[in-house]
């Protein structure tokens, strides 16, 4: 069965499609999966393994991690919702959306920085 699990997620098909001639059949795998991470089988298994390569030297403990940040302007964050416009959102005050066309004209949307 653990052969059968690994393939399906190092492979990325649906549990349908997993060979029943090479695994048997994928509700089996399915089901095991799901009995093991509940019953914390999973957590003891990586804890076990980990434990043996890291009394071996064969483990190494650096992290890396990558953030990323993008901003959105904010007209943008209204606009898939409402078909691509901000100012036609519902609930935007007369006067507010008239401010929140298009092009406000903002250093944003020039991509001019005042200094």
């Amino acid at each position: 069965m653990i052969e059968a699990i690994a393939w399906k997620y190092r492979t990325g098909v649906a549990w349908r499609e997993v060979p029943v001639e090479r695994f048997g059949p994928w509700q089996t795998a399915y089901e095991r999966l799901n009995r093991w991470s509940r019953d914390g089988t999973w957590a003891q298994v990586l804890a076990a393994v980990q434990a043996r390569a890291d009394a071996r030297g064969e483990l190494d403990w650096v992290v890396a991690a990558d953030s990323s940040m993008v901003r959105v302007h904010q007209h943008g964050a209204a606009a898939r919702r409402y078909g691509g416009n901000a100012a036609t959102a519902p609930g935007l005050a007369p006067d507010t959306a008239a401010l929140t066309g298009p092009d406000t004209g903002g250093s944003v949307e020039s991509q001019q920085i005042s200094r």
